[in-house]
């Protein structure tokens, strides 16, 4: 399936910054042609791409960029989504513990009551169910702050809360899951996407709780615990006002594929 995906970031530096960029899809996803061009008041800047090797991430560093008027423009071409590769026993072990923004520990209660136990795909399937049957989906509603118990009781979010409720209940059953940062294809609205994936049986397959694209479509940008290890733009030193984000991803020479969420799937 060949898939052309696209994302431009502006921004105003106000101080040099040293920055990362989470938007080039990972490593080991099947590439046509790629473009990243950063520029700053229309000059071009250094990047340097720095690979997490456990998770195919492929980060773009700006070091002493600034002042002024910051442009990200990437797009690539891609002909699969980035597999998930093999369940290491390292993800069996950081896989079920909290994070910044999956605070299982609050919500262990929660879900012995409300998913009981979790051992295979189907379980896994029912656990985002019973997300997506009690949050609401509406933009804007959640701060940067809010982990899974906020979304809990919020009973509203993003995509990015709904997967940090789902990979809460899926840790405090004893499930390894963590999230995937991709570009989706029918999303809408279109954004950065948050998906779910979860450890069973040896292998990652993905769940998303809220039902907006079909998983066979999606190209994996970024990998980690939470979406503080997923982030599009992470700003360490310096001061930046983010200005604007358009992002784009569409399935080329044939329609979506189609998803019933009704079965587990592997992105690859």
């Amino acid at each position: 399936m060949r898939r052309r995906v696209s994302s431009t970031l502006t921004a105003t530096v106000t101080a040099p910054v040293e920055a990362t960029l989470g938007v080039a899809v990972a490593d080991g996803v099947a590439r046509e042609e790629e473009r990243l061009v950063v520029t700053l008041d229309g000059d071009e800047v250094d990047v340097q791409e720095v690979l997490d090797p456990t998770t195919g991430t492929r980060w773009h560093v700006l070091r002493d960029v600034g002042p002024g008027d910051l442009s990200v423009e990437y797009a690539a071409t891609v002909t699969d989504g980035g597999a998930a590769g093999e369940v290491a026993p390292l993800d069996r072990v950081r896989g079920v513990r909290p994070s910044r923004y999956v605070d299982l520990d609050r919500l262990e209660s929660v879900a012995r009551a409300e998913v009981g136990e979790v051992v295979d795909e189907e379980d896994v399937l029912r656990v985002a169910t019973w997300v997506h049957e009690h949050l609401r989906y509406v933009p804007g509603s959640s701060r940067v702050t809010d982990g899974a118990s906020d979304t809990y009781l919020a009973r509203r979010g993003v995509c990015r809360d709904y997967a940090h409720l789902t990979m809460a209940l899926l840790r405090a059953r004893g499930i390894p899951a963590r999230l995937m940062a991709c570009y989706a294809p029918g999303l809408s609205p279109m954004d950065f996407h948050a998906v779910v994936e979860a450890a069973v049986g040896g292998r990652w397959v993905v769940v998303d709780p809220t039902r907006l694209a079909p998983r066979p479509s999606l190209v994996r940008i970024s990998t980690g615990a939470d979406a503080a290890e997923t982030s599009f733009l992470t700003v360490h030193t310096g001061g930046l006002t983010f200005g604007g984000l358009t992002v784009t991803a569409v399935v080329e020479g044939e329609d979506l594929p189609a998803d019933d969420h009704g079965s587990t799937v592997a992105v690859g």
